[in-house]
């Protein structure tokens, strides 16, 4: 007998009784997983560049680099694209866990605040 099944949640949750060991956690497909790396990566990489320009060891600095972070993101409209389709498919937290900067908080908070004025 075949047990195996077809489950479409279109996106969203899916909650069944398990039995056994199991994992929880956020599971994305391949190519969508490589998608999230590569912006992490992204910003990554941009908010190392303006570590020398703002100092991260305080709330202002860290807010004055999350700010020029954005401004440099909305400006490059490919990563900008890259960065809304992430926040369409619910992708923030797992941006936010790849990032590893002082700022991230910041960032994210200002990714999220982007996405409501956007209506994303």
């Amino acid at each position: 007998m075949d047990n195996r099944r077809a489950i479409n949640t279109s996106g969203g949750n899916y909650n069944e009784r398990i039995e056994g060991n199991y994992v929880q956690g956020n599971y994305y497909a391949g190519s969508q997983q490589k998608s999230i790396d590569e912006i992490a990566a992204e910003i990554q990489q941009l908010l190392e560049q303006l570590d020398k320009f703002y100092p991260t060891d305080t709330t202002t600095g860290k807010m004055a680099l999350a700010t020029e972070a954005m401004s440099r993101i909305e400006s490059n409209s490919s990563l900008a694209e890259r960065i809304i389709s992430a926040l369409q498919a619910g992708s923030i937290e797992a941006i936010a866990q790849l990032l590893n900067h002082p700022a991230t908080s910041f960032v994210i908070g200002a990714l999220e605040d982007w996405k409501k004025t956007k209506k994303i």
